[in-house]
């Protein structure tokens, strides 16, 4: 309602005041107490007007004199109707002025009814939760450490394994090449060169690379049977037993038989270990001693061996979960007594087998069996436990992620396909707050490139494509200082990849950003050790050839090689006998053949006169 409509309706209640004169008074004043109100029903009549049931009658009786006697009938008729009169022609002007308002809300707009009001209302509150989920979308993506990269170069092929320390301070690569870099994010520079480099095992590539709980070691994991413990600078501390492969049963070898697929360390106890083999088992070791301590065998469906290509341990360290490569997913749990000792059987173990006591334990039934949960005869790739260890994420080499609630493990919560993977270690891992899976995919050609995928947990659907040169191999997301570690390579080259927000990461790679390598000078000088001595009276032995007879010395040895290699073979007619097959190799110092060539019975055939025994024969 207007100003001025207000003002026009309190005009009108003024003049018929005045009209009624004192009746009008009382009659104001009646409806203002007829009935008792608190100050809430007070506020309420200051809104609108209040209707109340008086008796006009009443009224009219009070409004004539009565010291002459009691009013006529007739009078008091006739001041009724005049006082209807006022009021009806109050309440035609007010009709008026509600009809005219009425018209200029129509001008100003259609009216509508309350459904289409309502209608108008439930598509509001959608708009406005579309733009609180674009909003929240838009949160996230800046909440990722995505902005800012950190790229560690000098492998020569596919970084395959990547772990940093629980600190943050020193990150650990390895790949297809068969070296570990160690990187240590507080002495590095912009360069991002390790300060450490080396081969664990010839020939083996790094399959997997763990830190102990208080990060003084770590455990690197090639494709032979036996791993390697090294300390926080790089110096080898231990090797793993190896196993006896002409031993049928696996759960009586003192170490794995066959290259291991994976391995990794307690979460929570330094002293214990875990590693997987091809050659079907689980084996936890005491680091201590670096012996093992259970061997776990997986319950298969039918008799044979199966490998074992991805293990893990939970958060807590209580569950031990592993994969075959028949597609089946296996989970134990190892808290309090866990197996049976190996040397308790109900068929003796061969005396020939029992070289050592076997002091291990040995456990063969699972707590928790998915059959099926990959194709049969491609690998699965990596198993990762959420932290309350109520789901689990199984990446295989069919080219799929699943995720699984190990409450209910009859069918997986999702299946996302079509993500290449051509390496057998492909790995998947959470997000910190365990919001995100992270996992990567592998290039199909050579000129293409991966890609780092993240899902929503909760939503189980794709929400971010990171695209990478190479095959994405290796991840972690570090949860203490917010930044992403990503392998990746070819058999060409291979890199790993730090991604982090200066905003949202900590520490890390921001490190070492900020710090420029030192320029060369052209006064360096080379240390006086890496320079050869030539002494040419030394002995033969520790003598270098000096400059310009390299190449001499080097044909002269070239062609007494050739001249030795087109020498014929002896055979028999060679001196002595007896060794390499060939007789008279070892120069007649056997009692056998002193006794023999004493007694005439043995002769060289070089020491005799070929002519001589001719002619002995001439008479015949």
């Amino acid at each position: 309602m207007s100003s001025d409509d207000d003002d026009e309706l309190a005009a009108m209640r003024r003049q018929r005041a005045s009209r009624l004169g004192a009746a009008g008074a009382t009659l104001t004043s009646l409806r203002r107490h007829a009935q008792p109100k608190d100050d809430a029903d007070q506020e309420e009549d200051d809104v609108g007007p209040q209707v109340v049931d008086v008796d006009e009658e009443a009224l009219l009786r009070a409004h004539l004199p009565t010291s002459f006697g009691a009013a006529d009938a007739e009078g008091l008729a006739a001041a009724k109707a005049s006082i209807a009169e006022v009021l009806k022609a109050d309440a035609d002007r007010e009709d008026d002025v509600m009809q005219n308002r009425g018209a200029e809300v129509q001008e100003a707009g259609p009216s509508r009814s309350l459904g289409e009001k309502a209608g108008d209302d439930n598509e509001e509150e959608e708009e406005e939760e579309e733009e609180e989920e674009e909003e929240e979308e838009e949160e996230e993506k800046e909440e990722l450490p995505l902005s800012h990269e950190l790229v560690l170069e000098g492998h020569t092929k596919a970084v395959t394994a990547i772990a940093l320390d629980d600190a943050g301070a020193r990150l650990l690569t390895g790949g297809h090449d068969y070296m570990v870099k160690i990187f240590d994010f507080g002495g590095m520079k912009s360069d991002a060169k390790p300060f450490r480099s080396f081969e664990v095992d010839e020939g083996h590539p790094i399959v997997s690379l763990s830190w102990s709980p208080s990060g003084d070691a770590f455990l690197a994991v090639t494709g032979s049977p036996q791993p390697k413990v090294y300390n926080r600078e790089g110096k080898e501390q231990g090797q793993f037993v190896r196993g006896d492969m002409y031993i049928g049963d696996q759960k009586n070898t003192k170490g794995h038989v066959a290259g291991c697929t994976g391995g990794q360390w307690h979460p929570v106890d330094k002293l214990t270990a875990m590693t997987c083999s091809s050659d079907g088992t689980v084996r936890v070791w005491d680091m201590d001693q670096l012996v093992q301590k259970t061997v776990i065998k997986p319950q298969l469906a039918k008799p044979g061996r199966v490998q074992v290509t991805a293990a893990c341990y939970g958060s807590t360290g209580h569950v031990v979960a592993a994969g075959l490569m028949d597609g089946t997913i296996q989970l134990w749990d190892v808290r309090g007594k866990f197996g049976r000792s190996a040397a308790i059987e109900q068929v003796a173990v061969p005396s020939q087998q029992m070289v050592a006591r076997q002091d291990w334990n040995y456990v063969s039934s699972a707590h928790k069996i998915i059959r099926s949960a990959h194709v049969a005869g491609s690998e699965i790739t990596c198993l990762a436990l959420s932290r309350d260890g109520h789901q689990l994420i199984s990446r295989g080499g069919d080219d799929t992620l699943k995720a699984w609630d190990t409450r209910s493990l009859k069918q997986p919560l999702a299946v996302f396909e079509d993500l290449d993977t051509t390496f057998a270690n492909t790995q998947a891992c959470f997000s910190p707050d365990e919001r995100l899976i992270l996992t990567g995919t592998s290039a199909r050609k050579a000129d293409a490139g991966g890609s780092v995928i993240m899902f929503d947990r909760r939503e189980l659907k794709m929400v971010r494509r990171l695209g990478m040169p190479g095959s994405v191999i290796a991840l972690q997301w570090h949860p203490r200082i917010n930044q992403i570690l990503v392998g990746s390579g070819d058999r060409k080259a291979g890199q790993a990849r730090i991604l982090y927000s200066p905003l949202l990461s900590q520490r890390g790679a921001m490190l070492a950003v900020g710090r420029k390598p030192r320029p060369a000078n052209p006064f360096d000088m080379l240390v006086a050790s890496a320079l050869p001595i030539y002494n040419p009276n030394a002995l033969p032995m520790y003598r270098e050839p000096m400059p310009g007879q390299r190449k001499r010395k080097t044909a002269e040895s070239d062609a007494a090689e050739n001249k030795q290699k087109h020498k014929p073979d002896l055979g028999s007619a060679a001196p002595g006998m007896g060794a390499g097959g060939k007789l008279g190799s070892t120069g007649g110092t056997l009692l056998t053949q002193y006794v023999l060539k004493t007694h005439g019975l043995l002769k060289n055939p070089l020491d005799e006169d070929v002519r001589a025994s001719i002619l002995r024969h001439a008479g015949e």
